[in-house]
């Protein structure tokens, strides 16, 4: 079973036990966080439905760290314009402990 939530502005597909890095977010390490925002869930036999209002997402906060540095380079041919600039986009790494549907509790 797995379910697509929606966090920090972007979706991703979790299953109880799976470790995702999220935008950053003011918990601390170790503690939990719960995502509301369901937007779809998996059932027996291959089935994906939207659930109801009562659906949520638990996880615990891994770790906080900062992502890959990506380089942004800017250029202008015949100009003699050249811009480097970097950037490291900081991330939270959370656990996903259990996935919740109408009181149905599904653990890793």
């Amino acid at each position: 079973m797995y379910a697509v939530i929606r966090a920090g502005g972007k979706q991703y597909r979790v299953a109880p036990g799976d470790v995702i890095e999220i935008e950053k977010l003011s918990q601390a390490g170790g503690e939990n966080v719960q995502f509301d925002e369901v937007l779809a869930v998996s059932g027996s036999e291959g089935e994906l439905g939207k659930p109801s209002s009562k659906a949520f997402v638990t996880g615990q906060v891994v770790e906080h760290g900062r992502g890959d540095k990506i380089l942004v380079f800017h250029f202008k041919r015949k100009k003699q314009y050249k811009k480097l600039n970097g950037h490291r986009q900081p991330y939270t790494a959370v656990k996903i402990l259990g996935i919740n549907v109408d009181g149905q509790d599904l653990k890793a």
